[in-house]
């Protein structure tokens, strides 16, 4: 019997690097995962489209996909855009929406794994403040769960760690740079809490530019496709056990 097939749902950009950086995650899972099929579908801006990679499967004879929204916090597209594209899906599949990736310990081990790799040692924690820089959202949940994450990281270690918000909420990344400064931390890293490449990101980085260390997206990390891995998983469990697996 063959495992539900795992669609990766990302938003998508007319920036040429997120869909990049998206297929390059998507690889990253599929060679941790060898046998397993993953697919890729956008919600705008890039091919293939969510909607077509449906029809195309059900077109397959595929009965069973797992619809993994790539997102790191449960606000709109997770509600309302996502679970809508899938309802359109022809109606010979069976899909489970898998949860989104945050929050998670694997995604402060990516964190933290981007900041090493930008200069920072883990000598340093205890000295560094961090800002912890998302895109931002107008929902309220997905708000308190980044500073949720922020008060979390912060117990392991570090000197400090303020949330900060590319769009829609304040503060932005500067002035959380600003604040980190005044509270006397030796140094300032801005750590974006981002899967790809794009305008607010870009954002992001231009507001780092009075910090010490900048880390990368979080992209193809490894723990970042583990944790697809793990949502997969906790998706597809009632879809085996149906099947008697």
């Amino acid at each position: 019997m063959n495992a539900p097939v795992l669609l990766v749902i990302a938003h998508g950009s007319r920036d040429p690097r997120h869909a990049r950086t998206v297929h390059a995650l998507v690889e990253r899972v599929r060679s941790q995962r060898p046998g397993l099929r993953v697919e890729t579908g956008f919600l705008d801006f890039n091919v293939p489209s969510v909607q077509g990679v449906l029809e195309s499967l059900a077109a397959e004879g595929v009965r069973d996909v797992v619809a993994l929204p790539l997102l790191l916090t449960r606000a709109f597209h997770a509600k309302a855009d996502i679970p809508a594209v899938l309802r359109a899906a022809p109606a010979r599949l069976r899909i489970r929406q898998a949860e989104v990736l945050g929050p998670s310990p694997l995604l402060l081990t990516a964190l933290e794994r981007r900041l090493y790799e930008a200069g920072l040692s883990p000598a340093d924690k205890s000295s560094t403040g961090v800002v912890l820089a998302s895109a931002g959202s107008s929902d309220p949940e997905a708000i308190a769960v980044i500073a949720d994450i922020a008060r979390e990281w912060w117990h392991t270690g570090w000197c400090a760690v303020r949330p900060a918000f590319a769009s829609a909420r304040l503060p932005r990344t500067e002035d959380a740079v600003r604040e980190l400064r005044a509270l006397g931390c030796a140094r300032v890293a801005v750590a974006p809490y981002v899967l790809a490449p794009g305008f607010l990101p870009d954002r992001i980085a231009r507001g780092a530019a009075g910090a010490d260390v900048l880390g990368d997206v979080l992209g193809p990390a490894p723990e970042v496709a583990r944790l697809l891995l793990r949502r997969y998983d906790a998706a597809s469990r009632p879809a085996l056990q149906a099947l008697g697996a």
